[in-house]
């Protein structure tokens, strides 16, 4: 039986998207230890595991986050540099232990920071040509978002627009009046890196 064209341009094309992750890729960059040591060259980092790697000459270093204090790299696919630290995190009641998270706005009193992992998702595909359904797995990148602050610590946000103006409380009604006449989503990562941005602001002024 033949199979439909567009079907496996569709497959070729979920399984080349599965592998364009950045924690999949080579970045130039450095790691620094936390006994400030230095370590220039290719670097590649997993989040979930939270160890970085680095490849100087074909020599690949690996660290995890309890000996990082920071690490950046260069990711070309957005043409921008990135910067991770790893800051002491409760990973279970009681217990603390450094954990990688990119800082995407860093300020006060409030910084925006994120960890990043690959999840799997099923996709359904209406085929004409059986007359029915198929389903496709691919992977998606997603981001859990954290909130730093120097004197509560690191606080998980859970998308709603209710724990947003509760972490901002004493400036929620601009913050609120902000998101709204903005049209931003408190799901979304550009628009939660201006709206961080906009609630440091007003302690400027």
């Amino acid at each position: 039986m033949r199979i439909p064209v567009l079907s496996i341009l569709l497959l070729i094309t979920l399984q080349t998207a599965a592998q364009n992750f950045p924690s999949e890729a080579w970045h130039e960059g450095k790691v620094v230890l936390v006994d400030e040591e230095t370590h220039k060259g290719l670097v590649k980092y997993d989040l979930e595991t939270d160890i970085v790697q680095v490849n100087n000459n074909n020599t690949i270093q690996t660290f995890s986050s309890k000996k990082i204090l920071y690490f950046e790299i260069f990711d070309q696919s957005v043409d921008s540099y990135r910067q991770f630290y790893a800051l002491p995190y409760t990973v279970s009641p009681g217990y603390k232990t450094p954990i990688l998270f990119e800082v995407l706005h860093e300020g006060r009193p409030l910084s925006l920071l994120a960890r990043e992992s690959i999840t799997t998702e099923t996709i359904p595909q209406y085929s004409y040509y059986y007359g029915r359904s198929n389903y496709y797995s691919r992977n998606k990148l997603i981001y859990e978002f954290y909130f730093f602050n120097e004197k509560t610590g690191i606080r998980r946000y859970n998308m709603k627009k209710s724990t947003l103006l509760k972490i901002m409380e004493r400036k929620s009604p601009e913050v609120k009046k902000f998101i709204n006449q903005n049209n931003l989503r408190v799901d979304r990562r550009r628009d939660l890196e201006r709206i961080t941005s906009y609630y440091n602001s007003l302690w400027d002024t």
